[in-house]
């Protein structure tokens, strides 16, 4: 029959979850500790307890050498010779037993053996634990709520205790005491103090294990989860694929009038869910994580560090990007990409100073803004400045950081640059043009035309002064298409022409208005006798 100290034991390795010899070993072992402390020796030194009586003995062994000259320890080691006097049936390399009275063992010395059992039970219980759950990582197990600290959860696993750390934690749940609930293994943690095994239900392996209970294509593999990507408490974006090409993954997941994505929001206290269809093409799937915004399109940047540029439209920018970024943050997830999203605005712009850039882009002189004063020009060429474009680029404090100038003067470039450009603030008042003062029988001559009267005037010019008759003639004569000797014109016809080219020349404006004025003075007689004739009817009348 057991002794009632084995009996304890036994139970307490029930309790444990532990093998009875752990504890018994564990007895020894500090029996043995308290022992060696009491007799202060460095010998090595055993314990032994007797199952039926209960009775705990501690003893010294020592191991049996053949000659003196192998003794290296002579508090462990003994000669051949020496040990056969007190067993003569000892060989080498055996050992013998000196036991040693355990009775004048304190309180201080049992103290020290509850320790050291207290610390080899602890031992044996998280290698346990370990063996029990280590290879358990990831699975689903149903834990109910034994206490709620200030930042963790305590779960009751039946074996063992798990703790549920505040990230692992959703925003949307709260616990009870006594409640069941389903949680994710994360890891066993030996290192820890407290229990080892870690929970969690913020876990994306919770919302896969959950639509595999209640989605029975996805339990029997007609359609499987591809990709999920999850903010606990906020949102989840699952990616699922099908099998059969006459099942609808999302209609599956979904269920009839949404039933079964109901049933799992519930069981995550109201946590949103996306549900769509996983694509090989990378750029279909992008467009369809990124739901429910529309994407305009979407093009490999980086294919090695997978990168992608998505351009939406400018009204779908905000509901791309998501409450915080969260939308596009869990795609990236989801897709295991980098996503760079911009509008179609945005995407236009950086286009236009690409193609600035590889242009060199427009540049002005700083001298076409006249109304900065040759002073302020000066400070600013000085400084490095010499066109529009950079000045309008700097700032108010770049501006002030050059010598000489002051917070007012950077006002007055600032108005400067902005009616440069055009642009003037209500109440300003804009530049009058001013128009060319034209003598009087002058036209306004612009554009194209103005080079062709110039040159016809020169032609004019060149044609009545600067050539001799006889080049005037040959000139003549070219313009009519036919060539004249002007050997055979005698001086006389050569003047007679020359004076009735230059008569045309010269007189035909003079000739124009005198022509006028005969007209207008005809036309004023005419009424003047028209108004006698009816003066004169009058008078008769």
């Amino acid at each position: 029959m057991a002794s009632p100290l084995y009996q304890s034991i036994e139970i307490l390795s029930r309790e444990k979850g532990i093998e009875p010899e752990i504890v018994v070993s564990a007895v020894e072992d500090a029996i043995a500790l308290a022992t060696r402390k009491y007799y202060k020796t460095v010998e090595n030194m055993r314990g032994e307890m007797d199952r039926e009586t209960g009775e705990i003995r501690a003893y010294v062994f020592k191991t049996v050498v053949e000659t003196p000259e192998l003794v290296e320890d002579p508090d462990n080691q003994m000669t051949l010779e020496a040990a056969r006097e007190l067993a003569p049936e000892v060989e080498v390399g055996g050992e013998l037993r000196f036991y040693k009275d355990t009775s004048p063992l304190g309180r201080i010395a049992a103290q020290m053996a509850k320790q050291v059992i207290f610390q080899k039970v602890r031992e044996a219980e998280r290698d346990t634990v370990f063996q029990e759950y280590g290879d358990k990582t990831g699975e689903i197990l149903t834990a109910t709520v034994k206490r709620l600290e200030p930042m963790d959860v305590i779960f009751d696993l039946g074996k063992t205790e798990a703790r549920m750390p505040k990230r692992e934690q959703s925003r949307l749940e709260q616990f009870a005491v006594g409640e069941r609930v389903r949680v994710v293994l994360l890891r066993v943690d030996r290192a820890a103090k407290g229990p080892q095994v870690i929970v969690s239900r913020a876990a994306p392996a919770l919302v896969q294990s959950l639509f595999q209970s209640e989605v029975p294509e996805i339990y029997d593999g007609t359609v499987s989860i591809r990709a999920i990507a999850r903010e606990a408490g906020e949102r989840t974006k699952i990616a699922v694929v099908s099998r059969d090409k006459d099942v609808d993954p999302v209609g599956a997941c979904v269920g009839m009038k949404g039933m079964r994505v109901q049933s799992i929001i519930r069981e995550l206290r109201g946590e949103k869910i996306d549900i769509i269809e996983f694509s090989e093409e990378i750029t279909t799937f992008a467009e369809k994580a990124l739901q429910p915004a529309k994407v305009s399109r979407v093009s490999i940047t980086d294919l090695a560090d997978k990168q992608l540029e998505v351009i939406v439209d400018d009204t779908q920018l905000s509901l791309a990007i998501g409450k915080k970024g969260q939308n596009v943050r869990l795609a990236a997830k989801l897709l295991q990409w980098k996503i760079d999203i911009k509008s179609e605005e945005e995407k236009r712009q950086e286009v236009e100073q690409q193609m600035q850039a590889m242009g060199g882009g427009p540049s002005t002189a700083i001298e076409a803004v006249t109304e900065l004063g040759d002073s302020v020009m000066e400070k600013l060429i000085a400084a490095g400045i010499t066109t529009v474009e950079s000045l309008a680029d700097m700032t108010a404090e770049e501006l002030s950081a050059i010598p000489g100038i002051g917070e007012k003067t950077v006002e007055k470039i600032a108005v400067a640059v902005r009616h440069y450009f055009g642009e003037y603030l209500e109440g300003e008042e804009r530049p009058i043009p001013v128009e060319p003062v034209l003598a009087a029988g002058e036209e306004a001559v612009s554009g194209p035309d103005a080079s062709e009267n110039a040159e016809g005037n020169d032609a004019v010019e060149e044609h009545s002064v600067s050539k001799t008759p006889e080049e005037i003639l040959a000139a003549e004569a070219s313009e009519a298409g036919s060539a004249e000797e002007i050997d055979e014109f005698s001086t006389e016809d050569i003047a007679d022409a020359e004076d009735l080219l230059s008569d045309n020349d010269a007189n035909d404006a003079n000739d124009a208005r005198e022509a006028g004025i005969e007209m207008d003075n005809d036309t004023i007689d005419e009424l003047v006798d028209q108004a006698q004739e009816t003066s004169d009817e009058g008078i008769d009348g």
